[in-house]
């Protein structure tokens, strides 16, 4: 407990001497937040293995063109892997994240898309409407809406449906066991963390069955994720 302790206080410092550091790149060009933060995620992912025994695993291909990108959510950490992963993610977040200091105000430079929660229908057009068309990076969405630890059950929303009939482009589902070594609360444990980029779904299907491959395959390798030690081919 006092090493995740110790893991989580150095990590938030670090965000916050990032967050000053490249402060005025941020300022000039959306380039420097996405420098930042890609910076950040690599030094969480280097103290973690050394600091509290957690490796961490990038699998599959993820994509560098204009895609949807709809994956499990678990904790923080899976944000972390798919924004390392990524070269230009924006990700669906809650609004409330937005005020968050430094946090807040660099996603809001990286382009990211704010939803304030409300009626079901009201809460989707607002996110497409947000989303744009998608000319150039990656959409990053929890279809789940939120965080799942590990062994609940929530169920996949239609805003990730909808937002996949709007964009008409391929839909990238990804996996993930990072709930298993980082779950709620400060106690981290030792092991291999992984998110896995799957083959990608292509557009134009019917939104219910879109909802039901994505749900499919997303649970069934996250569940084969639990159980895992080792691939020899991943990205760093």
């Amino acid at each position: 407990m006092i090493r995740s302790l110790l893991f989580a206080v150095q990590m938030y410092v670090a965000m916050g001497v990032l967050g000053l550091v490249f402060l005025p790149a941020a300022l000039v060009s959306p380039d420097g937040a996405i420098r930042a933060c890609k910076l950040w995620c690599r030094w969480v992912r280097w103290t973690a293995r050394w600091m509290i025994g957690l490796r961490t695993e990038v699998r599959g291909t993820p994509p560098h063109g204009p895609v949807l990108v709809a994956a499990k959510h678990q904790s923080f950490l899976d944000v972390i892997l798919i924004f390392a992963a990524l070269p230009r993610p924006r990700f669906v977040l809650k609004a409330e994240l937005m005020r968050l200091p430094v946090f807040g105000w660099y996603v809001g430079r990286l382009g990211c898309i704010p939803v304030e929660p409300g009626r079901k229908g009201e809460t989707t057009a607002r996110m497409i409407a947000a989303v744009g068309r998608n000319t150039g990076g990656q959409v990053v969405i929890y279809p789940q809406g939120t965080r799942v630890p590990v062994g609940e059950d929530r169920p996949y929303r239609y805003g990730v449906a909808a937002l996949y009939g709007h964009l008409n482009q391929p839909c990238v589902p990804v996996a993930t066991n990072v709930g298993r070594f980082w779950p709620l609360g400060l106690r981290r444990h030792p092991g291999l963390a992984v998110v896995e980029f799957l083959d990608p779904i292509a557009p134009g299907l019917p939104p219910d069955l879109f909802l039901t491959l994505i749900e499919a395959r997303i649970e069934a390798s996250s569940t084969a994720l639990l159980d895992t030690d080792h691939d020899p081919h991943r990205h760093a």
